[in-house]
């Protein structure tokens, strides 16, 4: 993709951000959150405890890093096209994921948030070094977190996040809220991925939505690198 026309949709991510919410999706809303207030405590720790554990993680180790070779010359639209080959790879592992664990229904469906989850944070770091930053810096995997609150989070969040990523200044963008990141994480679980628990619908259901989410955290993230490479 041409630069001129990726910045143009960087931007334009912007502005679907500032239109209200269609009838549909505040109608939906109402029922996730009817729903969500029904699953069981268990299942909201299991949440919690992932994101806690995903995010310290993410600040402190290597876990998610893995090497990748970075070439000086590669041109913007090649780094672009890494990416969507890397997301391909990512979709797949997130598939396969997303019908095993669904296929156990509740006690084995909770185990797909923490592998789902690292599943996400490798494919951001990945994302991270082919358009030609070095994770190992804090600043980095701060601005990482912070694309993955623009991913899913409420809509009002996703567009303070925007602007925020628009603007990047490391040293004004350090500190991220870990309790609202968990809070913001977890409601933003659709009815959808909740059907992941059904037994052998929940399979069916895993290996939808999880290639779908990994989508929507890959929009996320070009869209947050082309913020900051091009406008």
């Amino acid at each position: 993709m041409e630069e001129a026309q990726a910045r143009q949709e960087a931007l334009a991510y912007g502005k679907r951000l500032d239109k209200r919410a269609s009838r549909f999706q505040r109608t939906s809303k109402q029922w996730q959150n009817r729903v969500t207030k029904r699953i069981p405590d268990r299942i909201h720790r299991v949440v919690t405890d992932s994101i806690r554990n995903m995010m310290e993680l993410s600040l402190t180790s290597s876990r998610y890093v893995y090497r990748i070779e970075l070439d000086p010359e590669r041109t913007f639209q090649e780094k672009e096209a890494l990416v969507e080959e890397r997301l391909k790879t990512y979709k797949r592992t997130a598939m396969i994921q997303g019908a095993g664990s669904g296929a156990g229904g509740l006690v084995i469906g909770m185990t797909d948030f923490p592998l789902l989850l690292g599943i996400k944070m490798k494919f951001l770091f990945d994302v991270a070094q082919i358009y030609g930053f070095d994770v190992h810096r804090k600043e980095e995997r701060m601005f990482l977190l912070h694309i993955f609150m623009m991913a899913f989070s409420e809509r009002e969040k996703q567009r303070e996040v925007y602007y925020l990523l628009k603007n990047w200044n490391e040293e004004e963008s350090i500190d991220v809220d870990w309790r609202q990141l968990q809070q913001q994480y977890r409601d933003s679980l659709d009815l959808a991925k909740l059907l992941q628990f059904l037994p052998g619908f929940g399979a069916i259901v895993g290996a939808v939505v999880n290639p779908r989410l990994m989508d929507t955290l890959a929009e996320a993230a070009m869209t947050g690198y082309r913020l900051r490479l091009l406008t």
